[in-house]
């Protein structure tokens, strides 16, 4: 059985993180959305609500579950028996980052590396960018899911 890890901070999980969990449920038969701890991204959002953000947006996907991590990424995709790491490209600057990290993981463990490529009408989105504009009053209804943003809305 081909089992996948899509880790990621998502605060808050975007339409962009939902393009790739889409496409990465139809490639493996099993996927993990794993949220981890990231100590240079400054949360918005607590664990817990990520988790339950992130369990409404994979609730129409039969073979994907959500996992939490803490520590080495490779080390929880060993204990759950991964052996892919599925990753979404934005830009070039994303795929020269990843690379790296992707040949370092490959190295210590043998778990292997998928880019998927953004689609294009989700190239400009980030989480970063979702929290700035909502934080400044702008408008991210289109960037994330009708539950994230009623979310976006109370916290903010």
């Amino acid at each position: 059985m081909a089992k996948a890890v899509f880790p990621g901070t998502f605060d808050p999980p975007t339409v962009g993180h939902l393009d790739i969990v889409t496409r990465a449920a139809a490639a493996f038969d099993e996927l993990i959305v794993a949220t981890g701890v990231n100590q240079s991204k400054n949360r918005l959002f607590g664990p817990q609500e990520r988790i339950e953000m992130l369990t409404e947006l994979v609730a129409p996907f039969p073979n994907v579950r959500i996992g939490t991590f803490d520590g080495l990424l490779v080390d929880y995709c060993r204990a759950e028996g991964a052996g892919v790491i599925v990753k979404g490209l934005r830009s070039a600057a994303d795929y020269d980052y990843e690379l790296q990290m992707a040949q370092l993981n490959r190295r210590m463990t043998g778990v292997d590396t998928v880019f998927l490529p953004t689609a294009p009408e989700n190239a400009f989105i980030s989480s970063s960018w979702v929290k700035e504009i909502a934080r400044l009053g702008g408008d991210v209804s289109t960037f994330v899911t009708p539950a994230v943003h009623s979310r976006l809305l109370d916290i903010l």
